[in-house]
């Protein structure tokens, strides 16, 4: 499941989003966000979207630092058993939110080594994620909003589509997706199904993308051996 994504088109996010508070200071594009990282995260407050900057990967509250969210994994959470696991039963029932994106990337082992790719839904450039949420507050008494991305397992392989990848939620679904007041498994597990692989655009990229230093468009740029 992926460990980096991409967000760059600011711009679109108040009416891709209906945000009538808009997009708060401080969200920035980038093409290489990673765990650990201050995100636009979009929950519902008082039934009405807003968009909130969180740390992603969710945090113990005794913890004294982010490092756990690296050790657990915690900025990713499994959508099978979802609603046993400590970590994520409380979230996933009243504090889901839905995490802007234009792509994410992925790896797949091969005989050269592991090759990189970028996906996005052929359909939409700016699409969401879903996402759970929660708060961590820091030593200096800091109190953070806190989140994961959702994945599940996408039913089929290929040499580009990895066995799982995060749930992209359907526009028609993302307000019953922000909802606490739907919280039945049922309704929750059909928005997280597996989206359909014929309409996903998958492009290798390069290895630029494995260093957290390279920040551009270059990495989401179709990768052409010499």
């Amino acid at each position: 499941m992926s460990d980096r994504y991409a967000l760059y088109e600011i711009d679109t996010l108040r009416d891709r989003f209906a945000l009538p508070a808009g997009v708060p200071a401080g969200v920035k594009k980038s093409y290489n966000i990673s765990p650990t990282q201050t995100i636009p995260a979009i929950v519902s407050v008082n039934g009405i979207p807003e968009m909130k900057r969180m740390k992603w990967g969710f945090v113990p509250a005794n913890a004294k630092d982010l490092n756990s969210v690296f050790r657990y994994r915690t900025h990713r959470a499994n959508s099978e058993g979802i609603f046993n696991k400590p970590t994520w039963q409380a979230a996933i029932r009243t504090q889901r939110c839905l995490i802007p994106a234009n792509g994410f990337y992925e790896w797949k082992q091969a005989a050269d080594g592991k090759r990189a790719f970028y996906i996005h839904p052929s359909d939409q450039s700016v699409f969401a994620l879903a996402g759970i949420y929660g708060s961590w507050t820091d030593p200096e008494g800091t109190e953070w909003g806190v989140c994961a991305i959702i994945s599940t397992a996408t039913g089929s392989e290929s040499d580009m589509l990895p066995s799982r990848l995060p749930v992209i939620v359907d526009p028609a679904d993302e307000a019953d997706w922000l909802n606490p007041e739907i919280s039945d498994i049922s309704t929750l597990y059909k928005i997280m199904r597996p989206y359909d692989p014929d309409q996903l655009t998958i492009t290798r990229v390069g290895d630029d993308i494995n260093s957290l230093k390279v920040d551009s468009p270059s990495l989401i740029e179709p990768f052409f051996k010499k």
